[in-house]
């Protein structure tokens, strides 16, 4: 009887211990569940766009605007090349021309310009060629063909930094319109799938539309910047090449009026004939 009352005493003791202890932390979680957890959120995290996957999202119009920018970088190229000082008036040519007409060597002349491809040797040349083809004609006529050349150049001139300003109008316009489409077929297929998925895919589906807009707006700005510095660069190249014209016609119209007079000096003092 005593040993079962010490056998309960002792039973209540050890509950009200465990009573008394305090819980136990729940474990912490192992190196590998946090790699884990980590890796899992790195993935849900949305990644950057690349420039390979924005021209897949792009659609067909985007294989446009790649094709215009590569026509872009083509028109900066020429523009380097055939826009500058050397191609309009050279003071090279200026001195040769300058020679050959006070010593009245229009043949050399012509043969120079030939020789360089210069928008003023192109005027001089239309100028010699009308004066040695047509003797009779007066020097207002001569000047007249000048001037018809010297705009013909000029508006060639305006017209290759032209080219580049339609292109700057033209890569927004295809831009707008691949996203316009993008839109199109987006709402076409969010209106089959429930509200959730909807939502997800509108969003997704609209930034890969806008991405034609955006490779419109990258080519256009920089074309327009570019065609704006070389329209006042041509501006600048033509005011030289009226002056250059200018002079070069001063100095026909000196020789022209030089040769007049000895002509009716020499018909003046010529021998009086005899009845």
């Amino acid at each position: 009887m005593k040993s079962l009352y010490w056998l309960l005493c002792l039973w209540l003791t050890l509950g009200s211990v465990q009573a008394q202890a305090p819980v136990a932390a729940p474990a912490a979680p192992s190196a590998p569940l946090v790699q884990a957890a980590v890796a899992e959120g790195a993935k849900a995290k949305p990644k950057a766009m690349a420039v390979l996957d924005m021209v897949r999202q792009g659609g067909n119009t985007i294989w446009f605007l790649l094709g215009l920018s590569v026509l872009m970088v083509a028109l900066i190229i020429f523009l380097l090349l055939t826009i500058r000082r050397g191609t309009v008036v050279s003071d090279y040519f200026m001195k040769t021309a300058d020679g050959l007409i006070r010593k009245q060597d229009y043949l050399g002349l012509l043969a120079v310009c030939n020789r360089r491809h210069e928008s003023i040797a192109s005027i001089t040349q239309k100028a010699l060629d009308f004066a040695t083809k047509n003797p009779m004609a007066t020097f207002e006529e001569v000047r007249e063909v000048t001037q018809a050349e010297g705009q013909r150049q000029a508006s060639q001139l305006y017209q290759r930094v032209t080219y580049l300003s339609d292109l700057a109008n033209v890569a927004p316009m295809i831009g707008l319109l691949g996203t316009v489409i993008g839109l199109m077929s987006e709402f076409t297929r969010i209106s089959k799938a429930d509200m959730q998925q909807a939502q997800m895919e509108f969003a997704g589906g609209t930034a890969e539309a806008l991405v034609n807009t955006a490779a419109g707006l990258v080519i256009a700005i920089p074309a327009m910047m570019i065609a704006s510095l070389y329209r006042g660069k041509v501006n600048a190249l033509v005011s030289e090449m009226e002056a250059a014209a200018t002079h070069i016609m001063a100095l026909l119209s000196a020789q022209y009026k030089r040769v007049t007079a000895a002509r009716a000096a020499q018909a003046a003092g010529g021998p009086v004939r005899r009845a």
